[in-house]
Parts: structure tokens; sequence; C-alpha cells
């Protein structure tokens, strides 16, 4: 009888009380299960990083999540950090090192708002610290005090790269997205192709080079997944890849 394909996802640093928490959300874990059809994995990041290797030889698909740090500046050459920019070396340590193995294995990855932001600067690009600063680009960013529905509901159209995954996904639908985040592609990363941009321009999606499966998305499909035909059409195409890469990889 055959498996479901095995996705794995990375753990964030959290405090809770006294002792440090690896943690991952539940909502990420969720998509994987009803959106991906696939079993989700939660690896522990630590510091220093565990060998990856042994963990990416088992996993069918990658998924990197959201977060709420943000990639420590020196990572992408963006100047000196400020007071209050919460930032996690740990995940950053452990991703910059498996990602480029993953790829290297053809595994199939989906990298969501700061994994997205990690995919572009794991390939050579930087990142505006704040993106509500940048003159001509609008403030992405959520309002805290309003209830969840409404910070994940829709906030701006997208705009689709005609003839790419995204498009197709999308079909002859207009889409809008959510928008909860602070941070966002300055430089593309070398080889990136852009799937989506928001309306002042700022990239909301590209894919990865080769015929291997890499979609990084800034906005957070996996928000009630099976509500929105187009986030679940994300996941299910990523959930596609998966099953492929599971009965084309060798048997151990």
């Amino acid at each position: 009888m055959s498996t479901l394909p095995l996705v794995g996802l990375p753990t964030d640093s959290k405090p809770i009380g006294s002792h440090p928490f690896l943690v991952v959300g539940e909502k990420y874990v969720r998509a994987v299960v009803d959106g991906a059809g696939a079993t989700p994995l939660v690896l522990p990041l630590l510091q220093p990083p565990l060998p990856a290797q042994a963990w990416l030889g088992q996993l069918d698909g990658l998924l990197l999540t959201g977060a709420t740090s943000n990639i420590e500046p020196h990572h992408y050459d963006g100047g000196p950090s400020w007071p209050g920019n919460p930032h996690d070396p740990a995940r950053d340590a452990n991703v910059f090192g498996l990602l480029p193995q993953a790829l290297a294995m053809g595994l199939p990855v989906l990298a969501i708002c700061r994994g997205f932001q990690e995919v572009n600067v794991a390939f050579g690009g930087s990142l505006h610290p704040k993106v509500h600063d940048v003159p001509g680009l609008a403030d992405h960013r959520e309002d805290p005090d309003s209830p969840l529905d409404v910070q994940y509901g829709p906030a701006h159209a997208l705009e689709l790269v005609p003839g790419g995954l995204l498009a197709g996904i999308a079909g002859s639908t207009p889409v809008s997205v959510n928008t909860v985040h602070g941070q966002g592609v300055a430089r593309l990363g070398e080889g990136l192709q852009v799937e989506a941009r928001a309306p002042d321009g700022l990239i909301e999606a590209f894919r990865g080079p080769g015929p291997g499966f890499l979609l990084g998305v800034q906005f957070h499909p996996e928000w009630r997944v099976r509500e929105n035909p187009f986030y679940l059409g994300i996941f299910q195409a990523f959930g596609e890849a998966c099953r492929r890469y599971q009965m084309q990889k060798p048997k151990s």
C-alpha cells in the first residue's frame, strides 16, 4: 500500500516562560495535511545545526514556513539591525545550510513569507528590511489589533505573470491575497523567475530555475487553505510534486 509523501517543516526558537522551545505554526502543519495531502514532519533546528543530510534523505518535500522573526541583515548585506528586530540565528544557520542540499537533490520546496525571503537570500538576493519605508512601496504589514480573519483576509490584488505556475493555478479568476509582512524582496536572487507582483510592484512570488518544484510566495496560502481555491491549488501543486519525487527517488 502506498504511503503519503513526507514533508519537513523547520522549527522556530521561541521562549516560553524561562525555557526555549522549538515551535512550528499549526496552520502550516494543517495545510500540509489538508492541502498537500502529505504527512508533516517537524524538523528541530538547533544551534549548532544537526546534520541535514539524514533528514533530507527521508523527505519528499520541504515547506519553509513563515515566522515572527526576520533574517539577520548580515546574510544579505542589509546593514545593521535595529532594536526590537526579532531574529532567530538557529533558523538562519539551519535553513541556509540545508536549502542548497535540498535543491541539489531535487527535493520539492514551497517557501512562504520568511521562507520566501530565505530562498531569495540563498540565491544571492537582498531584502528591504522595512518595505513601508521604501518610497513608492505600500505598507504590507497587518493591523495586529485586528482579528486574525481580518489580518489574513484579502488585502490586495495579485498581478500574475502570464504563463507562470500561479497563473495556471488561478486560471481566468482574478486573485487577491493577504499581506502580513514588513520585509520584502529588494534584489531578486540569481536564476529566480518572478511569478507575481503586488500592485506597487513588490515581488510577491517567484519560482526556481530548472525543472524541479521550487515556489516561493510572500503571502500566506496556508491560511484556511481548504476555503480558498487559489491557496488550495498552490498546496495541491506542491503535494503533486512531492508525490512525483516520492515515486522517482531510489528505494532504500
